[in-house]
């Protein structure tokens, strides 16, 4: 790769100044955020260096110290919901000019022959890495082999594709499957046992997103024959799309009493929907909300007992992706994945052993 070859050259002395520019392997892929401790003040130089530092910290200190700018082109899904927004600003400040990075950026706005042609691009720009958040899993592996071949390291960011691993450098992301799991969890939970007629507004159809929620809420509904999935359509991740397949739910369903919601825009336009039909849902309502994502809005309609329970997918990854590069240029040895940890957020009320109950307190100190 052109970037190692590079940094070999430069020999001890850039290899030096990458000392402690991230945690350990394990750290890297159980923390859901950089690691918050740094060198002692009375430590030596030479032990300070070695110590464990934030990853946003290392990865700019890294950046500035190897002297020379690395290009990186993402191409991002699009601007559908409020958690892709604070995903795409988190990678605008992580690869910023000030940290020694050049970010050419895309927004594919959910167009999956555009993003296949931003990457083709990036591929001719001579781009130093390449972040890519798939809008679809499939059809990957030709454009996958066209940056290999060209020497150029590709990040699977956000979500996953189905394609060869040896054609990538690293998966970053949350564990979507676990995601549903733990929404599945939470219900049974709440339940207890009583019966529950379920419509499903999912993701966009192939992301695979949708299709580890998809799977993980399935596996916790199947071991509960009280349980009954009437519907599942795709609201394409938009509150436009939840509002359309909301409206369509209530013409076709009048027995329901839970609208699980694969992400909180979809939950925002299921909410008016049902607000224009007189339905009533939250804490003090006749429908059970589950929505994903915990994005700020989201969290701030589970605080006021709109949506019961919020599953996080963290969009603050864009620090994963500088240390991974940091390590790729220094030499070093990868993890084939990083999962960000998630949690799950309750309406005041209701207690789990799932989910944290939400206050005013942890609203107040979310970053997104």
């Amino acid at each position: 790769m052109k970037r190692k070859l590079a940094v070999l050259l430069a020999g001890t002395m850039v290899m030096a100044s990458l000392v402690g520019c991230g945690g350990s392997d394990a750290a890297s892929t159980e923390t859901a955020a950089p690691a918050e401790e740094a060198a002692t003040e009375e430590a030596p130089a030479e032990e300070a260096a070695e110590e464990e530092a934030p990853a946003e910290e290392a990865a700019e200190d890294t950046a500035a110290a190897s002297g020379e700018t690395i290009k990186v082109g993402f191409a991002q899904v699009g601007h559908e919901s409020d958690w892709r927004a604070a995903n795409t600003q988190n990678y605008q400040d992580m690869f910023s000019e000030a940290n020694g990075y050049e970010l050419s950026f895309v927004d594919a706005d959910n167009d999956n022959a555009v993003q296949l042609e931003a990457v083709r691009t990036f591929i001719q720009q001579e781009m130093d890495y390449i972040c890519i958040a798939p809008i679809e899993t499939a059809g990957w592996d030709t454009v996958l082999q066209e940056a290999q071949d060209a020497g150029i390291p590709v990040l699977i960011v956000d979500r996953s594709v189905d394609a060869d691993p040896s054609l990538y450098e690293t998966q970053i992301g949350c564990d979507m499957v676990l995601e549903g799991e733990t929404a599945g969890n939470w219900l049974a939970e709440y339940l207890n046992g009583e019966e529950a007629k379920i419509l499903v507004i999912e993701g966009t159809v192939g992301a695979s997103a949708t299709l580890g929620r998809t799977e993980g809420f399935n596996n916790i509904a199947a071991q509960h024959s009280e349980w009954e999935i009437l519907d599942s359509q795709s609201g394409d991740f938009t509150q436009a799309g939840g509002q359309e397949v909301m409206e369509s739910f209530i013409k076709s369903y009048s027995d329901f009493n839970v609208v699980v919601c694969q992400n909180d825009n979809e939950a925002y336009g299921a909410m008016d929907a049902m607000d224009a039909a007189g339905i009533t849902y939250g804490v003090d309502g006749d429908v059970i909300i589950i929505s994903f994502d915990a994005t700020h809005d989201g969290l701030q309609y589970t605080l006021d007992g709109k949506i019961n329970c919020n599953v996080e997918c963290n969009p603050l990854q864009a620090e994963f992706a500088a240390e991974v590069i940091q390590k790729l240029e220094a030499g070093e040895t990868i993890d084939a994945v990083t999962v960000v940890k998630d949690e799950a957020f309750v309406a005041p009320g209701i207690t789990s052993q799932y989910a944290v109950t939400m206050t005013q307190e942890v609203l107040d100190g979310r970053a997104y």
